[in-house]
């Protein structure tokens, strides 16, 4: 059997701790299903993952909810930044030349079984509280509420929920952890002197 898990090395795993806090910051993902005719559909789209649920929502327009079976396997991908990273940044190149380009990133695997709801109520409870997750900052949020409520009930008819029952969690962050405090302080300068923020790119 095909092993089907994230590849992390060791030295590329995410901290738990710092798993759910990164795909609460990040906010999307793509969502990746099969049909019944064994075709992948994916879509990118919002989330909030609350306790063992992925959820989000999709275009009725879209036609992947129509070919998602439910209850079968899903897999959430939620991407952060990503960088190139040039060799020539390497504090080592000068010492012996043995480098090459790699790529930096960070991304969480969400596995489970997913479910459609096309059901308004649990469409408007869901679209309330993303509303909420990404207003509640504001000095003056905007609420749900704040609109008419038929004008809400039109534009929640172009929609449709999915939900993701997690079953497994796979996380990885590749910031250059396997390079010295040196190589991954020139790959910082090589990125800030891009104009590239290396925060989120290069382990500290």
């Amino acid at each position: 059997m095909t092993d089907a898990s994230l590849y992390v090395p060791r030295f590329n795993v995410m901290e738990p701790d710092a798993v759910r806090p990164f795909v609460e910051a990040v906010a999307t993902a793509q969502l990746v299903t099969v049909g019944a005719d064994g075709v992948p559909d994916a879509t990118f789209l919002p989330v909030l993952w609350e306790g063992d649920r992925l959820v989000g929502h999709l275009a009725r327009a879209n036609a992947h909810w129509r070919r998602i079976v439910d209850g079968s396997p899903a897999l959430a991908i939620v991407t952060g930044p990503d960088t190139y990273v040039s060799p020539s940044w390497y504090a080592t190149k000068a010492e012996h030349g043995k480098v090459v380009p790699t790529w930096n990133y960070s991304v969480v695997h969400l596995r489970g079984r997913i479910v459609v709801h096309d059901d308004p109520e649990w469409v408007r409870a869901l679209v309330t509280r993303l509303t909420d997750r990404h207003e509640s900052s504001r000095d003056e949020p905007w609420a749900v509420t704040d609109a008419p409520a038929d004008y809400i009930d039109k534009n929640l008819r172009p929609i449709v929920g999915v939900e993701l029952l997690v079953e497994s969690v796979e996380a990885k962050a590749k910031l250059s952890q396997n390079r010295s405090d040196e190589d991954r302080s020139g790959v910082a300068r090589g990125l800030a002197a891009d104009g590239v923020d290396p925060a989120g790119l290069v382990q500290e």
